[in-house]
């Protein structure tokens, strides 16, 4: 009666080892719900990886990893007085602001940082002449240690070389003592390039969802079977009272919005296909007709009602082959934002 995470081990090992091997400096991300995965279980991973850093999402997150993972622990979320996280020398903190950079400087311990530089995303970071300026301040003072600059570019499906060679220059242009870089959302090729252009420079990817997530192939999901119940046009089911469209069968699944299921983001379609079909899932949503991430017999199937907090009502029209109590079926996640009742890797 669980909501289930399938892993093949042996393939899922592989590709961690591969990507590892590949991309050197790499710095695995474990944030979130540590990526469906749960934040120990991937500071573990790590750790058997053997890389020297991990990067959390948010200082609440060290206590989760900080057990299980014996190198530096660096913190994606900027550094600010109001979170006051106290001193450790795994930490490295993200420092996007000057006046942070200031206070850092002038406090008891010698903390160790990575400068933010602002890129396109416009989310956290200093620009240019502030990047020039914490320069001059770490030339004067020896208050922290400097690890590294990081850039944090979006997601979008274009080239982001043109972007960091900008940086880069700016980088250079601050006099800063490292020749590290953290960098976020480029691809491989556009690290061989950038490795190829700037030798003197070291380039630390940090990667999340395509080292955990990256060998979907080994990742399937299930769900049980907990109940079904025949229905006739017309018939009343569920919390809201619903009236069956046509005859068929409710099939009720585990899996509800306790676990992240039925949830969704918006996405801000930036494509006119994307904004179509966000007018359709609309129109579908107000007739009471959403399609369900649970798949039976290939086809996702349509939730008879909103998800429950630990379980969904599926309605399957007549005809359709009805899976029995026990069974198991697949679904289709989002591994961000899904909690698992079980992980099994075998």
């Amino acid at each position: 009666m669980s909501l289930t995470l399938h892993v093949d081990g042996v393939r899922w090992r592989r590709h961690l080892r591969a990507m590892v091997e590949r991309e050197p400096g790499l710095v695995p991300v474990a944030k979130g719900n540590g990526y469906g995965f749960g934040l120990g279980k991937l500071a573990r991973r790590a750790q058997w990886l053997g890389v020297d850093t991990l990067a959390v999402g948010t200082y609440a997150e060290i206590g989760e990893v900080s057990k299980r993972f014996d190198g530096s622990i660096l913190v994606l979320t900027p550094w600010r007085e109001f979170l006051r996280p106290g001193y450790d020398e795994r930490l490295i903190h993200t420092v996007s602001r000057l006046s942070d950079l200031e206070m850092l400087v002038a406090g008891p311990h010698r903390p160790r940082v990575v400068l933010e530089r602002a890129t396109s995303m416009r989310r956290h970071g200093m620009s240019a002449r502030e990047l020039r300026k914490a320069g001059d301040l770490l030339a004067k003072n020896a208050g922290v240690v400097l690890e590294g600059v990081a850039l944090h570019l979006p997601l979008a499906q274009v080239s982001h070389l043109g972007e960091v060679n900008a940086l880069l220059t700016d980088v250079v242009a601050a006099g800063l003592k490292t020749t590290t870089i953290y960098v976020s959302h480029l691809s491989a090729t556009e690290l061989k390039q950038l490795r190829a252009a700037w030798p003197d420079f070291t380039f630390r990817p940090r990667v999340g969802t395509d080292l955990w997530l990256g060998a979907r192939d080994a990742l399937t999901v299930s769900a049980t079977v907990l109940d079904v119940h025949p229905v006739e046009r017309g018939d009343a089911y569920g919390y809201r009272g619903r009236h069956a469209p046509a005859a068929g069968t409710i099939v009720i699944v585990s899996g509800g919005t306790a676990h992240g299921v039925g949830l969704v983001a918006p996405t801000g379609g930036s494509t006119l296909r994307n904004r179509a079909s966000s007018v359709v899932r609309g129109g579908l949503d107000a007739m009471g007709l959403v399609r369900s991430p649970y798949i039976i017999d290939g086809k996702s199937r349509l939730f008879a009602e909103p998800p429950h907090m630990q379980a969904s009502m599926l309605f399957l029209p007549s005809g359709s082959r009805v899976p029995a109590v026990g069974d198991q079926v697949e679904l289709a996640v989002r591994f961000t934002i899904t909690s698992f009742d079980k992980i099994v890797v075998s």
